[in-house]
Protein backbone atom coordinates (compact mmCIF):
# COMPACT_ATOMS: atom_id res chain seq x y z
CA UNK A 1 0.00 0.00 0.00
CA UNK A 2 2.88 2.50 0.55
CA UNK A 3 4.31 2.29 -2.93
CA UNK A 4 0.39 3.23 -3.89
CA UNK A 5 0.72 6.07 -1.61
CA UNK A 6 3.94 7.45 -3.55
CA UNK A 7 2.43 7.32 -6.45
CA UNK A 8 -0.65 9.05 -5.23
CA UNK A 9 1.51 11.87 -3.77
CA UNK A 10 3.43 11.90 -7.22
CA UNK A 11 0.66 12.59 -9.03
CA UNK A 12 -0.85 15.13 -7.46
CA UNK A 13 2.61 16.63 -7.78
CA UNK A 14 2.04 16.37 -11.23
CA UNK A 15 -1.01 17.69 -11.38
CA UNK A 16 -0.19 21.29 -9.52
CA UNK A 17 3.07 21.43 -12.05
CA UNK A 18 0.40 21.46 -14.65
CA UNK A 19 -1.51 24.20 -12.68
CA UNK A 20 1.98 26.00 -12.41
CA UNK A 21 2.16 25.72 -16.70
CA UNK A 22 -0.77 26.97 -16.96
CA UNK A 23 0.07 29.54 -14.86
CA UNK A 24 3.35 30.64 -16.81
CA UNK A 25 2.00 30.31 -20.27
CA UNK A 26 -0.82 32.88 -19.46
CA UNK A 27 1.91 35.32 -18.05
CA UNK A 28 4.31 34.80 -20.87
CA UNK A 29 0.88 35.15 -23.46
CA UNK A 30 -0.11 38.78 -21.67
CA UNK A 31 3.78 40.15 -21.33
CA UNK A 32 2.72 42.83 -23.04
CA UNK A 33 -0.92 43.42 -22.53
CA UNK A 34 -1.29 47.05 -21.41
CA UNK A 35 -3.98 48.90 -20.56
CA UNK A 36 -6.38 50.77 -23.66
CA UNK A 37 -6.68 53.67 -21.66
CA UNK A 38 -4.63 56.21 -20.18
CA UNK A 39 -3.78 55.18 -16.16
CA UNK A 40 -5.61 51.65 -16.72
CA UNK A 41 -4.02 49.10 -15.48
CA UNK A 42 -1.41 46.07 -17.75
CA UNK A 43 -1.79 42.93 -17.27
CA UNK A 44 -0.32 41.90 -13.43
CA UNK A 45 1.76 38.45 -13.06
CA UNK A 46 -0.06 35.70 -11.63
CA UNK A 47 1.98 33.61 -9.03
CA UNK A 48 0.69 29.88 -7.76
CA UNK A 49 0.77 29.26 -4.02
CA UNK A 50 1.07 25.86 -2.95
CA UNK A 51 -0.33 23.94 0.07
CA UNK A 52 0.08 20.30 1.29
CA UNK A 53 -2.90 18.96 2.15
CA UNK A 54 -3.63 15.17 3.90
CA UNK A 55 -6.47 13.18 1.40
CA UNK A 56 -8.84 11.82 4.33
CA UNK A 57 -9.33 8.38 2.11
CA UNK A 58 -5.63 7.20 1.75
CA UNK A 59 -3.99 9.32 4.73
CA UNK A 60 -1.65 10.41 2.55
CA UNK A 61 0.40 14.23 2.57
CA UNK A 62 -0.78 15.45 -1.03
CA UNK A 63 0.21 18.34 -2.83
CA UNK A 64 -2.29 21.53 -5.15
CA UNK A 65 -2.44 24.68 -5.97
CA UNK A 66 -4.40 26.97 -2.89
CA UNK A 67 -4.72 29.57 -5.16
CA UNK A 68 -3.39 32.15 -7.55
CA UNK A 69 -2.17 35.39 -5.87
CA UNK A 70 -1.18 38.57 -8.50
CA UNK A 71 2.04 39.42 -8.29
CA UNK A 72 2.24 43.24 -6.37
CA UNK A 73 6.08 44.28 -7.83
CA UNK A 74 6.10 47.84 -9.98
CA UNK A 75 4.59 47.76 -13.33
CA UNK A 76 7.74 48.82 -15.92
CA UNK A 77 6.72 51.86 -17.71
CA UNK A 78 7.90 52.11 -21.63
CA UNK A 79 8.14 55.64 -23.97
CA UNK A 80 5.32 55.38 -26.70
CA UNK A 81 3.56 58.82 -27.07
CA UNK A 82 1.44 57.65 -29.60
CA UNK A 83 0.33 54.19 -27.84
CA UNK A 84 -3.76 55.12 -26.55
CA UNK A 85 -2.76 53.99 -22.79
CA UNK A 86 -0.05 56.46 -22.52
CA UNK A 87 0.22 59.31 -19.70
CA UNK A 88 0.49 62.68 -20.21
CA UNK A 89 4.74 62.32 -20.26
CA UNK A 90 3.96 59.21 -23.01
CA UNK A 91 4.62 56.58 -20.49
CA UNK A 92 2.87 53.36 -20.84
CA UNK A 93 2.48 51.09 -17.96
CA UNK A 94 3.53 47.78 -18.75
CA UNK A 95 3.25 44.28 -17.34
CA UNK A 96 5.29 43.29 -14.80
CA UNK A 97 6.03 40.25 -16.07
CA UNK A 98 9.84 39.42 -16.88
CA UNK A 99 10.10 36.89 -19.81
CA UNK A 100 13.60 35.28 -18.54
CA UNK A 101 12.23 34.59 -14.87
CA UNK A 102 9.07 32.92 -16.48
CA UNK A 103 11.16 31.22 -18.63
CA UNK A 104 13.44 29.72 -15.60
CA UNK A 105 9.91 28.54 -13.57
CA UNK A 106 8.99 26.74 -16.46
CA UNK A 107 12.07 24.57 -16.63
CA UNK A 108 11.79 24.26 -12.65
CA UNK A 109 8.44 23.38 -13.20
CA UNK A 110 8.98 20.90 -15.87
CA UNK A 111 12.10 19.27 -13.83
CA UNK A 112 9.48 19.10 -11.00
CA UNK A 113 7.22 16.86 -13.25
CA UNK A 114 9.97 15.04 -14.56
CA UNK A 115 11.18 13.90 -11.23
CA UNK A 116 7.61 12.75 -10.26
CA UNK A 117 7.26 10.60 -13.30
CA UNK A 118 10.56 9.41 -12.74
CA UNK A 119 8.74 8.32 -8.85
CA UNK A 120 6.00 6.88 -10.48
CA UNK A 121 7.88 4.49 -13.36
CA UNK A 122 10.26 3.51 -10.32
CA UNK A 123 7.34 2.79 -8.62
CA UNK A 124 5.39 1.03 -11.10
CA UNK A 125 8.92 -1.49 -11.63
CA UNK A 126 9.07 -2.01 -8.10
CA UNK A 127 5.65 -3.12 -8.14
CA UNK A 128 6.06 -5.25 -11.16
CA UNK A 129 9.64 -7.04 -10.09
CA UNK A 130 7.47 -7.36 -6.54
CA UNK A 131 4.78 -9.73 -8.59
CA UNK A 132 7.64 -11.12 -10.18
CA UNK A 133 8.97 -12.82 -7.11
CA UNK A 134 6.05 -13.53 -5.30
CA UNK A 135 5.03 -15.83 -8.89
CA UNK A 136 7.80 -17.92 -8.29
Amino acid sequence: MDMMKSMLIAASGMRAQSERWRIIAENLANASSTGTKPGEEPYRRKVPVFQSELDNATRTETIRVKKIVKDMSPFREQYMPGHPAADARGYVKMPNVNSLIEMMDMREAQRAYEANINVIDNTRAMLSRTVDLLRR
